[in-house]
């Protein structure tokens, strides 16, 4: 680590992610504040969204591996074309993918702070808590550590 990274500075160009308090599809709280100091991979993410659909596989992979960054999904129940809370959490226990870490955006709260304009669309925040890119579309797994080891 940098000098900059152990003191707390800020060390990549962009601004602050969004915080946030969400609860995963078990119920459990789960918070940005959680991961300071380290780098968060976030993917939103809708079920009817079939270039999502596609990348559900691969995503379940990555989120199975031992990283030096933290992989998080994050689903708005009730915004954009979701289905409800209690229909998107019975629809995704039966897909099988247990390695996933599903977040509830409930109303897509989270969603707008971020910028979302379409699903799937990719956030990568630094270890400084910094939003340092954010990239519309799928991105492949080697796309995806590339980036992270490209930012602080």
């Amino acid at each position: 680590m940098s000098a900059a990274e152990t003191s707390g500075q800020t060390v990549n160009q962009g601004r602050p992610a969004p915080n946030f308090n969400l609860k995963d599809t078990k119920g459990n709280a789960v918070s940005l504040a959680d991961f300071k100091g380290e780098k968060v991979y976030v993917k939103f993410w809708a079920s009817w969204c079939p270039i999502c659909l596609a990348g559900l596989d691969e995503i379940n992979q990555l989120s199975g591996q031992q990283h030096d960054y933290k992989v998080l999904t994050i689903v708005s129940p009730g915004y954009n074309g979701e289905q409800s809370e209690a229909d998107f959490v019975s629809w995704f226990s039966k897909r099988g993918y247990d390695n996933m870490e599903v977040l509830l955006d409930e109303g897509g709260s989270l969603a707008k702070q971020f910028g979302v304009r379409g699903y799937p669309t990719s956030f990568y925040i630094g270890s400084d808590g910094v939003l340092a890119k954010s990239v519309p579309g799928h991105n492949p797994n080697d796309l995806i550590a590339q980036t992270i080891d490209s930012i602080h």
